[in-house]
C-alpha cells in the first residue's frame, strides 16, 4: 500500500518538478492556474489524505532520529506561504516542527556570511524545519535590490561580476552537504499570477480583519514584477538539482497549492521511509515483565490488556513477533 501511495504521489507532483539542468522561463513553462483536472470539492479529501500521511511519517521520522527535513517556501507577497504552512502541517506534532520567517537581516546577521542566519535555524535529526522565505532571498530580493548587497559588507571583489553565479554554486554545494549528512532539502516555489496577487491585495484592503496583513511596501515591490520573474527563472534554472530539486506549485487556487505542497513533502518523507527503532532482547524482556505486572492490576471484570482486547490483530502480531524472536 505504501509503495502504491508513493507512486501515485510521485506521478502527481512530477509536472511540478523543475528538471535539473533545464532552463526555466517561469511565465512560459508554468501556469499559476494549473489544477491537474481536479475540482475544489475533491481537494478537501485529498488534503486530508496528505495531512494524514505527513502525520504518520513525521512520527516515524522523529522516532528514527536519523534524518532531518528542511522545507523552503518561496513566493511573492500574498503567495500563500502562511496558509500553506497552517493547512499542510495541521495534523503533525508541533514538537517536531519549527517554522522560521526571515525578514530584513539584523545588524548581527549582517556581521556574518549570508548563509549564517539560515544555518543556525536548520532542523535537528528527527525534525522538520520550515523556512518561510529562505536562503534564496539572497539571490532574489538582494538581486532585485542591489543596495542590499552593499549592506552585506562584502569585500569589493565579492560584489563584482559573477556574484549571482557564485551564490548559486555556493547554495547548491551547501544543500549537497546537508543532504549528504542526512538532511533532506525540499524546495517549493508558490507561483502566483500578477492578477491574482492584485485580487488578494484588494481583499486585504476591503476586509477590516485583513487590514493588518496589508503593506504599502508590498505594492511597491509589485512594481518590480518583471525583475522578480527574471530572478525567479534564473534561480530555478541554476539551483534545481538532483539532490534538492525545485517544485513550482500553481498558487492561484489556494486549495490546489496546499494539496501540492502536502504531496511534495509527503513524497520526501516516504522516500526517506523512516522506520521505528527495534528494541533489544533485554528491553523486550523488560517490557513483557512490566506488561505482566500491569495485567495483574486489572480491576475485576476488566480485560488484563485493554488495548489488546480492542485490537486483537495488533496483539496477535506482537505475539508472533515474540515467537520469532524467541
Amino acid at each position: 500500500m505504501a509503495d502504491e501511495r508513493a507512486e501515485r504521489i510521485a506521478e502527481f507532483i512530477e509536472p511540478l518538478r523543475v528538471k535539473p539542468g533545464s532552463t526555466v522561463n517561469l511565465g512560459r513553462d508554468f501556469d499559476p492556474r494549473y489544477k491537474a483536472g481536479l475540482k475544489k470539492r475533491d481537494g478537501v479529501e485529498l488534503l486530508r489524505t496528505g495531512v494524514s500521511l505527513l502525520a504518520e511519517y513525521q512520527e516515524r521520522l522523529a522516532a528514527q532520529d536519523t534524518y532531518g527535513v528542511l522545507l523552503c517556501l518561496q513566493a511573492l507577497d500574498a503567495g500563500g506561504k502562511d496558509g500553506t504552512i497552517r493547512h499542510v502541517m495541521s495534523g503533525v506534532n508541533p514538537q517536531g516542527v519549527r517554522v522560521s520567517s526571515f525578514k530584513v537581516p539584523s545588524s548581527e546577521e549582517l556581521d556574518h556570511d549570508y548563509l549564517w542566519r539560515y544555518a543556525i535555524r536548520l532542523p535537528a535529526r528527527g525534525e522538520i524545519a520550515i523556512f518561510n522565505r529562505s536562503h534564496y532571498e539572497e539571490v532574489l530580493v538582494v538581486r532585485v535590490h542591489s543596495e542590499n548587497l552593499v549592506r552585506q559588507k562584502l569585500p569589493d571583489d565579492a560584489r563584482g561580476p559573477g556574484v549571482w553565479d557564485r551564490r548559486y554554486r555556493e547554495i547548491n554545494n551547501w544543500e549537497r552537504y546537508l543532504t549528504d549528512n542526512g538532511f533532506k532539502v525540499v524546495k517549493i516555489f508558490l507561483n502566483l499570477s500578477k492578477e491574482e496577487q492584485r485580487t488578494r491585495f484588494m481583499k486585504r484592503i476591503d476586509l477590516p480583519e485583513k487590514n493588518w496583513k496589508f503593506s504599502a511596501a508590498d505594492v511597491r515591490e509589485r512594481h518590480r514584477w518583471d525583475d522578480y520573474q527574471h530572478a525567479f527563472s534564473e534561480m530555478l534554472s541554476a539551483t534545481s538539482t538532483k539532490w534538492a530539486p525545485w517544485y513550482v506549485v500553481p498558487a492561484d487556487r489556494k486549495w490546489f497549492a496546499r494539496i501540492c505542497a502536502a504531496a511534495v513533502l509527503a513524497h520526501t518523507l516516504m522516500d526517506i521511509d523512516p522506520q521505528y527503532p527495534e528494541v533489544g532482547e533485554q528491553t523486550r524482556k523488560d517490557l513483557l515483565a512490566t506488561k505482566r505486572e500491569l495485567e495483574q492490576e486489572a480491576p475485576a471484570g476488566a480485560p488484563a490488556d485493554p488495548y489488546a482486547a480492542r485490537h486483537p490483530a495488533a496483539d496477535r502480531a506482537g505475539r508472533e513477533g515474540k515467537t520469532k524472536r524467541g
